[in-house]
Formats: structure tokens, sequence, C-alpha cells
């Protein structure tokens, strides 16, 4: 089944894209959802349309992802934990510390923008991607030492 995303959805694309999805994952769920719409032939004239006259307003939305991306080279974090005596962090790290740490430092980023790989429950160092558009995304190096 072919469907036209409404908004971003991870692991499967961005907003306006056609993409090709099972039947029932289409039907059950992203159309209900309000996530998607069916690529019928007048609803992709209607996103060629709309494409065309917002790519000015897409171009402007790159540039911005780009200034921040710029603003955050060369940023590196370091997120204090607890931790046990083994190094093992009680919990762990998630993309609400990274926006927290990266917030004091005068970024704000939206957590829902960063993606962190692993699940991060030991000190050390990591890496995640913060993804300000389908086009940019930065990597941004951090450690984890205890408190």
């Amino acid at each position: 089944m072919k469907i036209i995303l409404k908004e971003d959805v991870r692991g499967l694309g961005y907003k306006d894209d056609v993409v090709e999805v099972k039947d029932g994952y289409g039907r059950n769920y992203l159309i209900p959802q309000g996530k998607a719409i069916v690529a019928s032939n007048s609803n992709l004239k209607m996103l060629a349309e709309n494409l065309r006259q917002r790519a000015h307003k897409i171009a402007q939305l790159k540039a911005d992802a780009e200034a921040a991306a710029a603003a955050l080279e060369g940023v590196s974090l370091t997120i204090g934990a607890k931790t046990s005596a083994t190094g093992t962090i009680f919990g762990s790290v998630n993309a609400i510390q990274i926006a927290e740490a990266l917030e004091k430092l005068g970024h704000n980023v939206d957590r829902k923008l960063i993606i962190v790989k692993d699940t991060i429950k030991e000190v050390g160092k990591y890496s995640a991607t913060i993804q300000f558009h389908k086009e940019v995304a930065v990597e941004i190096p951090f450690e984890v030492v205890a408190e």
C-alpha cells in the first residue's frame, strides 16, 4: 500500500514522503492516527502542488537547520549520573539529560530530535545524533561520569 506521510515517522520517513507499507500498518495505524493518507492520484497531485508552493519555506527551514547544526559543531558534553561502585548507572542516560545539558550551554534543542543509539547504563564516552532536518544531522560526543 502506498501512502503519503503527513508527519515524520521515525524509521519510516519524513513529512510528505511517499512510502510503501504493509496494508495493515497503513490501514490500522497510520491512517487512523492521522499520520498518513492514501497515495491516490488526486492526493499525489495535491502533494506536488503543495510542495511547489512551499519550496521557498522548505529551503528556509533547511537553512535554519544548517545554522543550528553549525552552532553545535565542536560541542561536547559531560553528563553526571549516580553510579554504583562498579561504574554501572542507576537508571540510564537518555535524550532528556542530553537536552538539559545542551540547554545549560545555551543551545535549545528539542529532545525529540535527539537520537541515542544504545541504552546507556555505564560510565564512558558515547555519541548522540541530533536530526534537525531530514538532510541535516550533527553528531554530539558526550561523556557520562560518576557524580
